[in-house]
């Protein structure tokens, strides 16, 4: 039942944050509130900065607070850690615009246990950013072990000796500057630094504590320690500081939390990765969820890997082991030899319906597998990469399919299999066998490791289960490097996964989306919506009798603001540009183009190229031929990227080259005199030659028709017009837009120009190369 916090007549215009909404807001508005009443869903594009985030939330919190409604919580996925932030402000805004008489809107942020467990966010207990998930489910495995059925003590005598433990240390007179309480977001909490332990069984007293409040046959929402529903939004640090300074565990706290607040807002996959619905977000998917997806043009791919499995060849040696690890004291009855006891493997195996020779059958799977991986890696290798024992740094990042990728069938590996013994049945067993082997070695080994063997099971039950013309099967090697392996194996310089790729995933969004009750499916490139409902699988939707509406707001800020033009040179294609460095017109007419813009425009200006090989010749392109600094964006961490936006940002004006399908070109706020003019070069589409995407077009080419246009055009479209969206988001921003590219010009048998909304197509009109400066000059003299 929704929330009833406020008047009995609720509208939207007492939820909206701001005095008033522009037209195209509140036609937005009162689509999603309609939809969604009839179950259904909206799909909104609409132009930076036309205030979609206020938009979606607004008519979210009006059914949420509608008590003739069933909505009970809003659900917002986004892909863009910049418009989270967006989602966390504008919550703000409503709430400090709300009717006196109204609660606040309450809202969480979902985090991961990194940022929210007191001892990884210190760095102490032993628990840091790369041991806390493992560390996390043994310590909570050991602490349930010590207070369930059967247990040594109970959960509030634990939380008392760890606040003992801590006053002892006073008593003691081991330091003399007080207690040493952990301390964190700024409050301290009651238990120590050091992880406690009850009769030498490390436990977590936060953990602990939780328990301890955790009614037996009640709702969880009762173990949170504070008061929530007239906060607000709650953010990571009040949240640590409210659950860990009454020493309950934060992220249990954030689990009771999740089904009992107005708005939360996560990420793509605490919605569509089935592991984390199942462990985690399975409360929030349900019919009482209106459900937003932002930057709803990444969804398609986003899901398409979170529905994708693979497992790597150093899981399955570790599977391989715990299989051996379980299989040997019941074979030899090696009673006293091993840390695993017979009888309790006997046990448990009869317990989960697994046989030993079920177990035995999974191993020598295993094993026979990873030999016939290092057959055809090395025969790979050899073919390719003649002498490649002696200079293993020399090897790429490779895809080894396993079938022709423009001819569904059954790929080589299942044929082997079949070939060798091992059936269907094999690859299906590993999941339930994986799994026993799993529980048999978590009950004896307090190693807080997590468990290789039901992740190999899954996947390879994957493997067996999907079918073969949605989904493609192939070897990836991913470069790495591990000095533990030989010096001459493969396996010193690569990963190598055996993967199974969904490449139509529109099936699986379809049938999340289907969990909820409504919802609004928005950003600024989703034309055209045709295509995007098509893949999104939003259609079959509709066939099923969800309604799906739609609505385009163009850019509705001053035209007189912003010049736009596509500029027709030579297609950017690889046959016309040859490798970067090559010298030739087609690349010399886009550097031209490049510098006309940067060195006729005041301020920044972002350069975005096809990947990050031609942003680094763009670069040095231009280097040697505009006067301002010309910065160069790599594929590197989040901690480089965000300094080269601060060089950027600051002082005079600057050009900054990147990939167009990189981070800097869509999520970013380039806001207010942060950026005057932007430049697309080329059309970004990702390498057709890649196995995996001849696979994806040809699936797209069976379901949709034109796999080209649906899998490869459109995206790429999508990206560049994300790019060019980054220089006007306000009423009084001004700056210039410039595609450079024929296709974007001029209708082609490979043009792009048709995949533009109608005022995009309108407001770019072409321009030839020798006429581009004059309309610089002219616009720019038009604005000062």
């Amino acid at each position: 039942m929704a929330v009833a916090t406020g008047p009995q007549s609720v509208t939207w215009q007492e939820v909206f944050g701001h005095p008033e909404a522009y037209p195209e807001q509140a036609d937005g508005i009162e689509t999603a509130i309609q939809t969604a009443r009839d179950d259904g869903f909206a799909v909104v594009e609409g132009a930076c900065g036309t205030g979609k985030t206020m938009l979606a939330l607004t008519a979210g919190i009006d059914l949420v607070r509608d008590p003739d409604s069933d909505y009970e919580r809003v659900f917002v996925l986004t892909s863009v850690k910049q418009q989270l932030r967006q989602f966390e402000a504008d919550l703000r805004t409503i709430n400090e615009n709300l009717p006196t008489d109204w609660k606040p809107v309450s809202g969480l942020t979902l985090v991961g246990k990194s940022d929210v467990c007191p001892y990884s966010r210190e760095g102490c207990g032993g628990i840091d950013d790369s041991t806390v998930y493992d560390r996390c489910e043994g310590l909570r495995d050991r602490t349930r072990g010590l207070v369930g059925d059967g247990g040594r003590t109970s959960a509030e005598a634990l939380a008392k000796d760890a606040r003992e433990q801590q006053t002892g240390l006073l008593d003691t007179g081991s330091t003399s500057a007080g207690p040493s309480y952990l301390e964190t977001a700024g409050d301290p909490t009651p238990y120590p630094k050091s992880m406690p332990d009850y009769e030498d069984v490390e436990y977590c007293p936060f953990y602990a504590n939780f328990l301890a409040d955790l009614p037996e046959d009640g709702d969880p929402i009762e173990a949170v320690p504070f008061e929530f529903d007239d906060k607000g939004l709650i953010t990571t640090e009040d949240l640590v500081s409210l659950a860990a300074g009454a020493g309950s565990c934060p992220h249990s706290v954030m689990g009771a939390l999740l089904p009992n607040v107005e708005v939360v807002v996560g990420n793509y996959y605490h919605a569509f990765d089935p592991t984390t619905v199942g462990t985690f977000t399975g409360a929030l998917v349900d019919d009482s969820t209106f459900v937003i997806c932002d930057e709803a043009h990444m969804l398609e791919p986003r899901v398409r890997d979170l529905v994708s499995v693979g497992v790597g060849d150093r899981t399955l040696r570790d599977a391989e082991s715990e299989f051996t690890r379980v299989i040997q004291p019941v074979k030899f009855d090696d009673a006293g030899k091993s840390t695993v006891d017979a009888e309790l493997v006997r046990g448990e195996l009869q317990e989960a319906d697994v046989t030993l020779r079920e177990l035995e059958e999974t191993r020598d799977f295993i094993r026979d597998l990873r030999e016939e991986l290092d057959r055809r890696v090395t025969a790979h290798l050899d073919r390719e990469y003649v002498g490649w024992r002696a200079d293993l740094t020399e090897l790429e990042d490779e895809e080894l399919p396993l079938r022709d990728p423009e001819e569904p069938g059954v790929d080589e590996l299942t044929e082997w299999a079949e070939a060798n013994g091992h059936d269907e049945g094999t690859w299906v067993r590993a999941e339930a066998t994986g799994s026993a082997v799993a529980r048999i070695l978590d009950s004896v080994e307090e190693d807080d490791k997590r468990r290789a063997a039901p992740a190999a099971g899954r996947a390879l039950a994957t493997w067996a289960y999907a079918d073969h013309e949605k989904h493609f099967r192939e070897i990836e090697l991913e470069r790495t490097w591990d000095e533990m392996e030989p010096p001459e194996s493969w396996r010193r310089a690569y990963n190598v996964r055996l993967s199974v790729h969904n490449c139509v995933p529109g099936e699986a969004i379809a049938e999340r989306l289907g969990d909820f009750g409504g919802g609004v499916l928005m950003s600024a490139t989703l034309e055209p919506i045709d295509v995007f409902r098509r893949v999104t699988g939003l259609d079959a939707l509709a066939d099923d009798g969800r309604p799906v509406a739609e609505r385009t707001f163009g850019l509705g800020f001053p035209e007189s603001n912003r010049a736009s033009f596509a500029v027709d040179v030579p297609k950017f294609t690889h046959s016309n540009r040859g490798p970067p460095g090559e010298e030739n017109e087609t690349r010399l007419a886009y550097t031209d183009a490049a510098v006309e813009v940067c060195e006729r425009s005041p301020g920044n200006v972002l350069v975005g190229m096809p990947n990050y090989a031609e942003a680094e010749w763009m670069a040095g392109a231009l280097e040697a031929r505009v006067d301002k600094p010309v910065l160069l964006d790599e594929s590197s961490d989040d901690g480089a990227t965000e300094r080269l936006k601060r060089d950027f940002f600051g002082g005079e004006g600057k050009v900054l080259v990147t990939s167009l399908r990189g981070t800097l070109t869509e999520g970013v706020d380039y806001s207010g005199d942060k950026l005057s003019a932007a430049v697309v070069c080329g059309v970004p589409l990702i390498n057709t030659s890649s196995p995996r995407t001849r696979a994806v077009k040809t699936a797209y080419d069976r379901e949709f028709g034109n796999g080209f246009e649906t899998a490869l055009t459109v995206p790429a479209v999508r990206k560049a017009r994300q790019a060019i969206g980054r220089v006007i988001r306000g009423t009084d921003e001004v700056g210039v837009r410039v595609f450079v590219d024929a296709r974007y010009a001029r209708d082609s048998w490979n043009g792009v120009r048709d995949y533009l909304p109608e005022q995009e197509r309108e407001e770019f009109r072409p321009v030839s190369p020798d006429m581009l400066g004059f309309g610089l000059d002219r616009f720019w003299s038009s604005v000062e």
